[in-house]
């Protein structure tokens, strides 16, 4: 009965529900972004806006969003660990920071590293999922073979689960904590970096403007994007494999090789505007809904205080 106001009134439970929020804010504003990001980066050629409008017309506008319900089903949760696995670590990291100041950037940097390992073992499923997703439809235009179809990501997973049991469920987890553990640690420390240059004190202070939390959010997005994207594209080629299908790569060092061989240099970097535009969008957006939310709990939570106090006081 008390454990929601219990969970709410401490500092963990305001940074695990404020990044809930912040995922949310995030899947649902880059999500077609992604969706064509995925497609460039597995074989389709063109530019984005050539994609955008080829899938609109093969198959309808709705496609953009297919393979969204599983991200979107577990990105409350896996955002919220992620922010509240980064606040635990950045002070763990460096402990002689005082606890009323805000974590070093050495503190911020390691954090985020250590977040972003850790986050992949719930990442990677969802992930394998999302992708197969949103290729399917295009696996069975290319595969005439290939008739049958799963109706979303339930049915994908238990596809998966039942073919090639826990090791197809966790395909592509090495290349996604190679991947992660660095982009992550970029990733917090261009936020807090930037954020303090655009609004002095505001780390100590808490009292960013919008514009600041925006810029601040969609430039860290941008910064961990271009750090760790040739290693996102050989993840989306490995993971898009599955049973049903000839493999083409047997490891993720075969998927490197055969696709520089096949493709040169440049294919590591196919589709990088796409997924630099939905970084900015998308991180402006976490962080943006997650500082707010932030705010709100806390001055909620102040409020509440305040009023128990005069309770008290009257009786």
């Amino acid at each position: 009965m008390d454990f929601w106001p219990e969970f709410l009134a401490s500092s963990w439970g305001k940074e695990f529900v404020a990044g809930g929020f912040g995922g949310i804010a995030g899947i649902v504003s880059g999500y077609p972004l992604d969706t064509i990001r995925v497609r460039q980066q597995s074989c389709t050629p063109g530019s984005a806006f050539n994609i955008l409008r080829h899938v609109a017309a093969t198959e309808g506008p709705l496609a953009l969003y297919r393979g969204m319900a599983a991200p979107l089903a577990s990105v409350t949760f896996q955002n919220a660990m992620v922010f509240q696995i980064y606040a635990v670590l950045s002070r763990a990291f460096d402990r002689n920071v005082p606890a009323s100041d805000p974590p070093s950037y050495k503190g911020v940097a390691l954090g985020g590293f250590g977040t972003g390992a850790l986050q992949s073992l719930m990442l990677t499923p969802v992930e394998l999922v999302k992708i197969r997703l949103q290729l399917q439809q295009r696996n069975i235009l290319a595969n005439k073979n290939q008739i049958t179809s799963c109706k979303g990501p339930t049915d994908v997973a238990r596809s998966i689960f039942r073919q090639e049991g826990w090791r197809g469920i966790y395909r592509g987890l090495t290349i996604t904590v190679l991947r992660d553990a660095p982009a992550h640690g970029l990733y917090f420390w261009t936020y807090e970096y930037v954020r303090e240059q655009l609004h002095p004190g505001c780390r100590k202070n808490g009292q960013e403007s919008f514009r600041t939390m925006l810029i601040a959010g969609g430039l860290s997005g941008v910064a961990s994007w271009i750090c760790c994207y040739p290693l996102d594209v050989i993840k989306t080629r490995f993971q898009a494999q599955s049973q049903s299908t000839p493999l083409r790569y047997t490891g993720i060092v075969d998927c490197f090789r055969r696709s520089v061989k096949h493709e040169g240099y440049n294919v590591l970097w196919r589709g990088l505007g796409t997924a630099v535009a939905r970084a900015f969008v998308v991180n402006g957006a976490i962080f943006t809904a997650y500082e707010t939310a932030l705010r709100c709990l806390f001055i909620n939570n102040n409020n509440n205080n305040h009023a128990s106090i005069q309770t008290e006081n009257a009786l």
